[in-house]
């Protein structure tokens, strides 16, 4: 009995923490109305879900992503649902300069902002890392380096509206998981730059809440098209998940795993068993239509 207390409590707090970190508690939508929010990545997706959940809840937004025909039809949207305002700036992300120019846009809009979402990623394949060390520096100045000079850029309006930051991340930047080397390698350093930051902020008795968002599998379409001949799993509701990130934001969460249940299991297991939770994920993929480019 003494054995299984001294594995259970430790479990048990971890399951706890695990369970306040994912589970939004007292949200009201009068916190995001009148707040000025960046959504990047926001032409599709969760980032086009994200903007219509606050278009409802009447914020003003600034969106931004790579096709600006695709970015006009959800500021229409928004601003049909109910946003305060709702403008966009088409451009990528490759290039860190532009980031520089969204939140220069924010600031000449609004003179302030509240709330910054970074979600927006790259293209990356779903196969055996090949040695293509181009591919993984293009990603990482997508998927990494465009969050750190967005963040640096927006930091002194964020300061001064002790507003938030919210990095979209994934269970891949908490786990290796087989044929995402590249895109893997990105979630991490978000992780590892964005934690070091909070702590810094804590530190300099900065009031930026950091909310970083742990995602297994969502139906995007990106997502749905890279993986569904490989994983077998249901995917979750990118409307539903789009909420639960705002939710978090709102609340100033430390993290959000989305869903909750699966993140949180995958996370206790990487704890606790990591060998066995590889062992669980190299037996989930249909290795065999995988295919080596």
């Amino acid at each position: 009995m003494g054995l299984l207390l001294k594995i259970f409590i430790p479990l048990l707090g971890v399951a706890l923490a695990f369970y306040f970190y994912s589970a939004p508690r007292n949200f009201s939508e009068e916190m995001l109305r009148g707040k000025r929010v960046i959504v990047t990545g926001a032409s599709s997706g969760i980032g086009e879900q994200m903007a219509y959940h606050l278009a409802r809840m009447e914020a003003h937004l600034l969106l931004t992503a790579r096709t600006q025909a695709k970015l006009q039809k959800v500021v229409e949207q928004c601003l049909k649902l109910g946003a305060a305002s709702a403008s966009y700036v088409s451009g990528s992300m490759e290039d860190t300069a532009f980031a520089e120019v969204v939140v220069k846009e924010a600031e000449n809009t609004w003179g302030g902002l509240d709330m910054l979402i970074l979600n927006h990623i790259g293209h990356s394949y779903f196969t055996y890392f090949n040695g293509d060390v181009e591919h993984v520096r293009k990603l990482l100045e997508t998927n990494f380096l465009s969050y750190v000079a967005m963040t640096t850029s927006a930091l002194p309006m964020l300061k001064e509206s002790e507003g938030s930051i919210v990095v979209v991340s994934s269970v891949a930047g908490k786990t290796g998981v087989p044929f995402a080397a590249p895109y893997s390698a990105t979630k991490f350093a978000l992780d590892g730059f964005f934690s070091s930051l909070r702590s810094e902020f804590v530190m300099e008795k900065v009031n930026v809440s950091i909310t970083l968002c742990i995602l297994g599998y969502i139906n995007t379409e990106s997502a749905v098209q890279a993986i569904s001949h490989v994983i077998q799993d249901t995917p979750a509701p990118k409307e539903d998940c789009a909420l639960q990130i705002i939710k978090g934001a709102a609340l100033r969460q430390r993290e959000l795993h989305y869903p909750a249940r699966l993140v949180d299991t995958l996370l206790l297991l990487r704890a606790f068993a990591p060998d066995f939770l590889d062992y669980i994920t190299r037996s989930s993929y249909n290795v065999e239509n995988i295919s080596r480019t």
